[in-house]
């Protein structure tokens, strides 16, 4: 494989990987419609710099040790597991406020809980360390710098999430006022809530 094959298969592949529902895509739009698109972005910045730690995990062998450790994968999934299942408790028991305060009242430590909510749900969840640890090295061609090619796959990688969490981000512009409605907020909490439970559920009861 050619270093452009390289490349062009890993930005399809990351791509495909990015524009998949998952846990990043309910926080980044549950933080744009019900917090504010500053806070939205700094969630997105953070899930990034997760990303970036993984690939420096990977890039210098630690990362293989979540993938071949049992104790460690189960330490650290269970760790995630209740740190989500957290989050989405306490969107459930939120009186329409989320987790953090409206963009009108926030506080200094409000605003630190997006790059908490955004680093520590990337980081908490192994499955990210076993994804990267099998994922990036195909991608490498034969005879190139690991460490160099790990880092700059993991930057197309952040990219691609970045621009992506952009455009759900100024999407939800539009409909700004309705989003913020005490009623619609509520909703959007309990939907978010429940969704982070269910996947606590299914981190903690999957295997590697």
């Amino acid at each position: 494989m050619t270093i452009y094959d390289s490349l062009l298969a890993f930005t399809l592949a990351a791509a495909l990987l990015t524009l998949t529902p998952g846990l990043d895509t309910a926080l980044v739009l549950r933080t744009a419609s019900v917090e504010s698109r500053a806070q939205a972005f700094k969630v997105a910045l953070d899930i990034n710099a997760g990303c970036f730690i993984w690939g420096a995990m990977v890039a210098f062998g630690l990362g293989a040790l979540i993938a071949v450790s049992e104790l460690a994968y189960s330490i650290l999934k269970y760790c995630g597991a209740a740190y989500l299942c957290w989050l989405g408790v306490n969107m459930l028991l939120s009186r329409g406020g989320g987790l953090t305060a409206a963009a009108e009242g926030e506080t200094p430590r409000a605003k630190q809980s997006g790059f908490i909510k955004g680093l520590l749900g990337n980081l908490l969840n192994p499955k990210m360390g076993v994804f990267y640890v099998s994922f990036l090295p195909q991608f490498i061609p034969h005879g190139q710098p690991l460490i160099a090619w790990t880092f700059g796959l993991v930057a197309i990688h952040v990219v691609l999430g970045q621009t992506w969490s952009t455009v759900l981000i100024l999407a939800t512009r539009p409909l700004g006022r309705f989003l913020k409605r005490s009623a619609v907020v509520r909703w959007m909490d309990r939907t978010t809530g429940t969704l982070f439970i269910l996947f606590a559920a299914k981190l903690a009861l999957s295997k590697r």
